[in-house]
C-alpha cells in the first residue's frame, strides 16, 4: 500500500474508531453484555493504536516493507476489531476464531514497520 493509501485508511479508521467508540458509549449503553461491552472497548483501542501505524507509514517512503505493514494493519484492523463489533453485536461467537487472525496482521504490520524504520535509521 503507498504512502498516500496508508494516509488515507489511517485517516478513515481514526473517524471510523471516533464514532464507533462515541456509537458503543453513547447508543449501546444498556444494549450489550458486560461481555460485548468489553469486546467493543477493546475494539476501539486496538483500532485506534494501529491507525498510528498507518498514518507513520504515510510519512515514509515507499518500500517492500513499508507496502506490506499498510495492508497487514489495514486487514488487521479489519478483522480483529471488525469480527469483535460484529461479536459484540450479537454475531455468533465463531467469529472469534478469525479475531487472532487479524491479531496476527497487526503483529505482522508492526514488526514490518519496525524493519522499515530501521534500515531508514541504519542509512543516517
Amino acid at each position: 500500500m503507498n504512502p498516500h493509501r496508508c494516509l488515507l485508511a489511517g485517516a478513515l479508521y481514526g473517524a471510523l474508531a471516533v464514532t464507533t467508540g462515541a456509537f458503543g458509549v453513547h447508543g449501546l449503553e444498556g444494549h450489550l453484555t458486560s461481555e460485548g461491552l468489553d469486546w467493543w472497548h477493546t475494539a476501539v483501542q486496538y483500532q485506534f493504536w494501529s491507525l498510528s501505524g498507518l498514518l507513520v507509514l504515510g510519512l515514509l517512503t515507499e518500500t517492500r516493507l513499508t507496502r506490506a505493514a499498510g495492508w497487514c494493519f489495514t486487514f488487521g484492523i479489519g478483522i480483529f476489531s471488525g469480527t469483535l463489533y460484529a461479536m459484540a453485536l450479537g454475531a455468533p461467537r465463531w467469529l472469534g476464531a478469525i479475531t487472532p487472525i487479524g491479531g496476527l496482521l497487526l503483529i505482522a504490520g508492526w514488526l514490518c514497520l519496525g524493519l522499515a524504520a530501521r534500515g531508514r535509521v541504519a542509512k543516517l
